[in-house]
């Protein structure tokens, strides 16, 4: 059952924008991410919610979507993600956050694909634009940028090649590979 649910969990990138997420959705998201593991069970983390489509539209334009798609610059209007949760590190809690956003970031996306949700984790963002755009304290760090919303998009997983190439691509009909290598490639010992 897990199995299924994290082969179902893929990294979605265009979504059918008009299908709302409602915040009540997001909270009980999020309400996965605080039941989770945390180091030293510190609990760092916060999160800015946001399901309405102006506060989304404040927070794209700081996001980059899929590098090894040089020629794509990310999700049309239309496609676009219904709502975002951004995950913050507070530093007056710690400094360090470890792994936890990681865990949070999982289990936020693992609950939103058994609500039929998809989402992609995103790192590469503008930190400094965000902030100042939502006017987010000073003792907050900007970790993760989850979008969220319903998948637009076929993502396909296969085997890496003979070549060891794990960049992800797009075929003509526009779905989404992602090569992964081998279980006999990854253990060593």
């Amino acid at each position: 059952m897990i199995r299924d649910l994290i082969l179902k969990n893929r990294s979605f990138r265009r979504f059918y924008q008009e299908v709302t997420i409602e915040l009540k959705t997001l909270r009980e998201l999020v309400d996965l991410a605080r039941l989770s593991a945390s180091a030293a069970n510190l609990q760092p983390l916060k999160y800015i919610l946001s399901c309405d489509p102006q506060k989304n539209a404040l927070i794209f334009p700081y996001l980059s979507w899929a590098g090894y798609l040089k020629e794509w610059g990310g999700p049309q209007e239309g496609e676009r993600p219904a709502a975002y949760i951004i995950v913050l590190g507070d530093t007056q809690i710690s400094q360090s956050f470890g792994p936890d956003q990681g865990i949070a970031a999982q289990s936020i996306l693992l609950g939103g694909s058994e609500k039929g949700l998809g989402g992609c984790i995103i790192g590469s963002i503008d930190r400094q634009g965000l902030k100042k755009a939502l006017e987010i304290s000073p003792h907050y760090e900007i970790l993760l940028v989850l979008a969220l919303g319903k998948p637009k998009e076929t993502v396909v997983i296969e085997t890496v090649g003979p070549t060891g190439d794990i960049k992800y691509w797009r075929d003509r009909e526009e779905k989404h590979h992602v090569p992964k290598r081998k279980l006999d490639d990854i253990i060593v010992g």
